[in-house]
């Protein structure tokens, strides 16, 4: 196998400019990072356009003789520790990566589901990679992102998801409004958080409810706040009166599982 010494080359060149969003959409994937990322996007099925190894890497024995062979499979390139690093978002890189194509079904939207997450601008990718990890571990298969919504595909944000983004449907909303209208049409309830309810998330049933999590400096817009069929709030014994998004969303989550559960 040749190995590719120049930060010139065209495939270095290309794989370097998914870092920013334009050309992940324009070439309709992102780069996925480190040893488990990659035997995750195996273990998954990803579509897998490329593998990149870091020759170093190649000759120790970081990555597993096993995962070597399943990463043989693919279209495999190698390169110097030099162009590793110039391409790598990490600080210390384990020296594999992938360019995985997003999935073709991103704007189907599942209402055989007990409930269906939508954020409204969520802004912070470590955020939403983490409410996109949670989602996972409640068996949540969809998330409907707002257009202004942190881009789910930034490196930052994959990594942050530990695999998740292989397993979540993530369909983007050029009109939030109007998806949630059009998910009501098939006999969801939308609910949002509101300080101005008396509601906590222990009133309401999560069954047909597409749950709304807003924004993290404003929380969810005011045209939706008022096209809400219920509105909840987290209870809160102590001062504090708000709590940071992803976290938010994993409370109101494990709510709906402890209702799931109780059934």
């Amino acid at each position: 196998m040749n190995i590719i010494s120049s930060k010139d080359n065209e495939l270095v060149k290309s794989v370097k400019k998914l870092k920013e969003k334009k050309y992940r959409d324009l070439e309709n994937a992102y780069i996925v990072e480190g040893i488990k990322m990659v035997k995750e996007a195996i273990m998954e099925k990803a579509s897998i356009r490329q593998i990149i190894l870091c020759d170093d890497c190649e000759k120790s024995d970081s990555i597993s003789k096993e995962l070597m062979y399943e990463i043989a499979k693919y279209d495999c390139v190698s390169v110097t520790a030099k162009v590793f690093k110039y391409i790598t978002e990490v600080q210390t890189p384990q020296g594999v990566l992938a360019v995985v194509e997003k999935k073709s079904n991103k704007y189907d939207i599942d209402y055989n589901d007990d409930i269906i997450v939508a954020l409204d601008d969520v802004q912070d990718p470590g955020n939403l990679g983490t409410i996109l990890r949670t989602l996972d571990s409640v068996g949540i298969k969809q998330v409907i992102v707002s257009k202004k919504t942190a881009d789910a595909y930034n490196p930052k944000v994959v990594r942050s998801t530990m695999g998740a983004i292989f397993r979540i449907n993530i369909i983007e909303s050029d009109d939030l409004e109007k998806t949630l209208k059009e998910i009501r049409k098939n006999k969801f309830k939308i609910v949002v958080s509101s300080l101005q309810t008396n509601n906590s998330i222990y009133d309401i049933d999560y069954k047909k409810k597409v749950i709304v999590v807003g924004n993290e400096a404003n929380g969810v817009e005011k045209n939706i706040q008022e096209m809400a069929d219920e509105k909840i709030k987290i209870p809160m014994l102590g001062k504090t009166e708000s709590l940071n998004a992803s976290v938010a969303t994993g409370i109101i989550l494990y709510e709906y599982v402890r209702q799931k559960l109780g059934k």
